[in-house]
């Protein structure tokens, strides 16, 4: 039975311990970001998130990259635990989504409205955000975990280059995910009353 919204929003969390199983077909990833594409909103109708999905070679792939760029830039003595870390958390899981933004819708959009420029790399940004969260959701509702991660932009050139990535596209982040092999970390929640105003 599918879990209500409120439900999978609250089971939604980070993982780091992931493997490289599926409870769920090619397709089926698919038709969740699919839908998530679809159907999440955009400031002016937009649509400028674009979505790249890994599996398999190409999943490992991209961790590669990752590691090769990090091992340019991260102390010899310390690259060890970023390499099993790597490995562990994210390269070990089943595939990886990778979200962009298009910078040339975003420009368009400044251009054609120039009162509103400097705001639509903000609303882009945002926009991408709702595409994370809803994927995430879903993917977690499906029987994955995941994580969120930020490597751009210093991976940025090398994962265009590896994939032929329109280089109008921006890269935001990296969603590895896969089934879970442990726990979700504890989850400190800050007082509501600090955090939300109501006035009648």
């Amino acid at each position: 039975m599918k879990k209500d919204l409120k439900k999978a929003i609250e089971n939604r969390r980070t993982y780091y311990s992931l493997s490289d199983k599926s409870p769920i077909s090619d397709n089926e990833i698919k038709e969740i970001i699919d839908f998530a594409v679809l159907h999440v909103p955009s400031a002016f109708n937009s649509q400028s998130t674009r979505v790249v999905l890994l599996l398999n070679d190409n999943h490992k792939k991209l961790w590669n990259i990752v590691k090769s760029v990090l091992k340019k830039i991260v102390p010899a003595d310390a690259f060890h635990a970023t390499e099993a870390k790597i490995d562990g958390a994210f390269a070990s899981g089943y595939g990886t989504i990778l979200y962009y933004e298009d910078t040339s819708v975003v420009e368009g959009l400044q251009n054609a409205f120039p009162s509103y420029s400097e705001n639509f790399p903000v609303w882009s940004q945002q926009t991408s955000a709702m595409h994370q969260f809803t994927i995430w959701t879903l993917l977690e509702e499906a029987g994955f975990g995941a994580s969120l991660q930020h490597y751009n932009p210093i991976i940025d050139e090398e994962v265009a280059k590896a994939f032929k990535i329109n280089p109008k596209w921006k890269l935001i982040a990296q969603m590895p995910f896969g089934t879970p092999v442990g726990e979700a970390g504890p989850k400190d929640y800050q007082p509501l009353e600090d955090r939300i105003i109501v006035f009648k």
